[in-house]
Order: structure tokens, then sequence, then C-alpha cells
């Protein structure tokens, strides 16, 4: 091999530092090529129960496990020749125009993570063009999510509660506040036995221990953001305070029933969608209870461990309830790819929960924004190798599932 000295002008082009940016968020956001990325972040920088509250699940953590794995077990068939050169993200769910086939799932706590909570993402939500779901157990009320959002689309999530009164309460607020889908989450009887929080001891607000102030000793930003903002509170509830399991024990009855679901039906006059339906049964059953559309949920493995995935519940839940209902997919979404899955195993749209807290743990707002922009990246690229140019394009013909492998848990 010959071989000569390299010449100056050949190197010069070669030669182009970059100065280390001042702003640290924006550099270790913009470093993350997907939401696992974000993942890593965000357990890096966030103390360990508010971090284990978002990854953890339910017992051994079994449907959490079998959730993902679902969604990597799929095909997704790539077409050729198909002159998919731009893609249409845009769809309609719940009477309204999302510009993204997602929105963003209620969570509970959400101040725990990071400080700007409700508050990063509604306004990046909004700002995005898609939907923003606030829980019950939210760190800001109605009012406050409403004021800091008002251009964007609000859903609220409401628990099927024994007291009828606080539940009419909270949907007269709703309303007045202008959420204009209501989500009714029907899997939570009682609390999920969520292990990671009970040997964490998870409470709002955190306890100050030797263990907790070891952990905050590498993470100061997130006590420092802890320690001079508002206090931590259930934000809905008056400003209800305490640890969760005791929470929803004291909320929620088992002897809830259609009848109750019935009721809330009665009382909301915009969208209600029932969240939580896995079979074909509980699908007639919410439907002739009155729900306008379903979200297939398992509750992101949270409630009850060994519970049927999602992502294979779906096929029966539209087969029962038909062309004409709209159906969400929501848990264990991490990628585009997922959400491509999802609506072409039968979904209108999804939902991100844990995905869009890695990335508010991850930096805030700022975090948030590049979870939406990841994802609405992965769908576009997922899109034009299968060649669909629409969200109506996708469909079963580009899927290809294989059935579950035996398994000892």
């Amino acid at each position: 091999m010959k071989r000569r000295f390299p010449r100056v002008s050949e190197l010069r082009p070669l030669l182009k530092f970059e100065l280390p940016s001042l702003d640290r968020r924006a550099a270790r956001l913009a470093h993350a090529a997907d939401v696992w990325d974000l993942r890593t972040t965000a357990r890096r920088r966030t103390p360990t129960p508010a971090f284990d509250y978002v990854d953890g699940a339910a017992q051994r953590e079994l449907t959490a496990r079998r959730t993902r794995e679902a969604f990597d077990a799929v095909e997704l068939l790539p077409r050729i020749l198909h002159g998919t050169e731009k893609v249409d993200l845009s769809t309609s769910i719940a009477g309204g125009i999302s510009s993204l086939p997602f929105g963003i799932a209620p969570t509970g706590f959400t101040r725990f993570m990071h400080a700007e909570g409700e508050d990063a993402g509604a306004s990046a939500a909004a700002a995005a063009g898609i939907p923003f779901s606030l829980s019950t157990m939210g760190t800001r009320s109605i009012e406050q999510v409403a004021a800091t959002a008002p251009e964007g689309r609000r859903w609220f999530q409401l628990y099927l509660w024994k007291d009828r009164q606080k539940s009419l309460d909270l949907l007269r607020r709703a309303e007045a506040s202008g959420f204009d889908t209501l989500l009714v989450t029907v899997d939570t009887p009682v609390a999920g036995q969520r292990l990671r929080d009970a040997r964490n001891g998870m409470v709002i607000p955190p306890r100050l221990t030797i263990k907790t102030v070891l952990d905050a000793s590498y993470r100061p930003e997130w006590w420092f953001n802890f320690l001079t903002t508002d206090p931590l509170t259930f934000a809905s509830l008056s400003g209800t305070s305490q640890d969760l399991p005791t929470l929803i024990n004291s909320m929620f009855d088992p002897s809830l029933s259609m009848a109750d679901l019935e009721w809330i039906r009665s009382m909301w006059a915009g969208k209600l969608l029932v969240k939580g339906v896995l079979t074909a049964e509980d699908t007639r059953r919410a439907l002739d209870a009155g729900a306008d559309g379903l979200i297939v949920s398992n509750h992101g493995g949270r409630q009850l461990d060994r519970a049927p995935v999602s992502l294979r519940a779906l096929p029966e839940v539209r087969a029962e309830a038909g062309d004409g209902v709209e159906i969400i997919l929501d848990s264990g979404i991490m990628s585009g790819a997922d959400i491509v899955a999802a609506l072409c195993a039968g979904a209108d749209f999804t939902l991100i929960g844990r995905a869009y807290l890695y990335g508010l743990m991850a930096g805030g707002r700022e975090g948030v924004d590049r979870v939406i922009e990841l994802l609405a990246k992965e769908i576009e690229v997922t899109m034009q190798l299968v060649g669909a140019a629409t969200i109506e394009d996708l469909g079963p013909h580009l899927l290809r599932t294989w059935p579950e492998p035996e398994r000892i848990d």
C-alpha cells in the first residue's frame, strides 16, 4: 500500500471542533436517540422512589414484561416502491383532530417525577397539537391545567369512585374548564400491589430519611426543584397528600358495578371512553352502559399482574366492538414503531404514559418535547418503510404476529 503525507488542505475540513454547550439540558436531550436513552437519563437524574414509581409494575411485573415482549415480537411488513415521499400523521379521535396518532396518558404523582409535572405535559401536548389527559390524582388541578394550556385539547380521567358527589364535582369542574373528553378508569377497584413502591416507602411528600438523603446527594437538581416549588398534593382532590395505596383504597370500592358507570354516563355530556377493557365480554358491557369508545389497557401492568397484554387483547376487543367504535391502545408503548403496530392491529389511537414520564424526568418540558419529536419521526419513517401515506392506510395487512411462546415464569 503506497503512503503519502496528508495535506493541510485535506485536513482542514475535518478539523471542526464544536464548543461544549452551556445548556446542558438541551445537550443531554439532543444526545438521546430514542425513548430508551431518555429512560437511562431519567434513572440517572431522578431519585429512586420516583423513578421506580414510573418504571415499576405490580407484583412480579410479569404483565409489564410480557407487554413489552408482545411489541417486540411483532413484524411490520415493508412494501417497496409505494411512493410515500410525504406522510400525513394527523388523525381524528373523540370528535377532534390530533396532529399525531398518540396523546399523553393520565398519570398520577406527576410533579414527583419532575417539578414541572403537568405544566410540562399539558404545554408540550398543546404545542404538538395532541390531547393531554389529566389524572384525578394529578398534582396540578383541573383549573391549573386549563390555565397552563388554554389552547390545547384536554381530556380528564376519572376513577370509578364510590363517592358520587365528589365524582360529580370533578365532572362539573372539568366541563367548566373545557375538558372535552372523559376517560373513566374501571380497572382499579383496589390498589395493585406495586412492590417497588412498597420497598421504597413511596409517599407524597417524600420522607427525608438517611436513605433518601444519600440518594439525593448526586441528584441535587431534583431536590432543589422539589424544595423551592409549591408542595406536592393531589391538586384536584382538595390538596390531599398521603401514600398511594391508602388513598386508592379509601376512594374506591370493589362493590362498584356497571350501574355506577351508567350514572357517570348520565352526568357527562361529552365523549366518554372506558379505560381498562381487555375482553370481549367487558367490551360489550361497557358499550351497553353508554361508552362512546374504549381504551384497551392493562394499566401498564400496574394493577393485576398476569393480566392480558393490551396488544394481544386488541383484536378481540375490536371484533366485539365493530369498526364503528373508536378504540385507543394504552400500555407499553416506547417507540413510533410500537404505535404503528398498534394502529395496524386495530387501534384508532394510542396513549403514552411511561414514555412521556421518562422524558419529563430527563428534562422537564424540553424532555417531553423530545419524546414527542422522537416518536413522531419514528412513526413517519416506519410508515414510509411500510408504504403508508396516511394513518388510514395502516391495517392488519402490514402486520405479522407470532404465537406467544410457552414460558415458565
